[in-house]
């Protein structure tokens, strides 16, 4: 710029420059409540996966002290005992039991107990294709749902069932399972476990009951508080037959030998 010196122009120059630059835009601020929100999200998302970890822990932790420990009242056994007033249940160890009595039970309710993992794909595929009339329930999803859930139909149970299958499966011994079972099963209306059944019917002790007798008391699981095993009716004792001969089967062909095994 004429008649100036030629720093001053320099620093004029700059000064205009900087006075037209236009200015940059301030972000906008973001609102508070969504903020909030999304942080109330993240704490109970968190807090939520810690509860469902310590919530599987616990159940790991449970079923498997119950490998070596004998469960409590489940909760039918229960709801039972609340509408009798008592029920006659006393703890046996497979050991006392007389080896008839697991063998009739494992050929009348899962016949290849010893070859599956908790599901008995087969079994589910007939009672599908039967249109849901029989069961296809293996031994172990009979414990899972005696000794920890309810009885009914709902999918809230089948799933949890799924669940807990496996886990049981992974954690006890198919003997365990076995003796287990034995101990929880319903045999008459407040008769719950082999060796109150096998008092009730045949004032016998567990261990003595002869393969006769331990068919019967399988024959009647499926509805323990309609069949007798001391009065059987036709459908009681065609059942047994069945069961008598499926026993011993199994006894030949192996497939009670990861049960009968300590």
């Amino acid at each position: 710029m004429p008649g100036l010196p030629r720093n001053r122009g320099v620093a004029y120059t700059l000064r205009v420059a900087k006075q037209t630059k236009p200015k940059a835009k301030k972000k906008a601020r973001q609102p508070e409540r969504p903020r909030r929100f999304r942080r109330l999200v993240r704490w109970v998302l968190r807090w939520g996966a810690r509860l469902a970890g310590l919530l599987v822990l616990i159940v790991l932790l449970v079923v498997a002290a119950h490998s070596r420990f004998n469960p409590t009242l489940g909760y039918y056994m229960w709801t039972e005992e609340q509408r009798l007033g008592e029920i006659d249940r006393v703890w046996v160890p497979i050991s006392e039991i007389a080896p008839a009595m697991a063998r009739s039970v494992v050929a009348a309710e899962d016949a290849n107990f010893c070859n599956h993992w908790g599901f008995d794909m087969a079994a589910i595929r007939a009672a599908l294709a039967d249109g849901g009339r029989r069961g296809g329930s293996t031994l172990t999803q009979q414990v899972v749902k005696n000794v920890y859930l309810w009885h009914g139909r709902s999918w809230a149970r089948k799933a949890l069932e799924a669940l807990l299958t496996p886990v049981v499966e992974i954690l006890w011994s198919k003997r365990r399972i076995v003796e287990v079972y034995l101990n929880i099963a319903e045999f008459d209306e407040g008769v719950f476990g082999v060796e109150a059944a096998a008092r009730h019917y045949f004032g016998v002790g567990p261990e003595a009951l002869s393969d006769l007798q331990a068919a019967r008391l399988a024959a009647v699981l499926p509805a323990p508080q309609s069949w007798s095993a001391s009065r059987p009716s036709d459908q009681v004792r065609n059942r047994t037959k069945k069961i008598l001969s499926g026993a011993a089967t199994i006894a030949v062909d192996g497939r009670a030998a990861c049960f009968e095994r300590p």
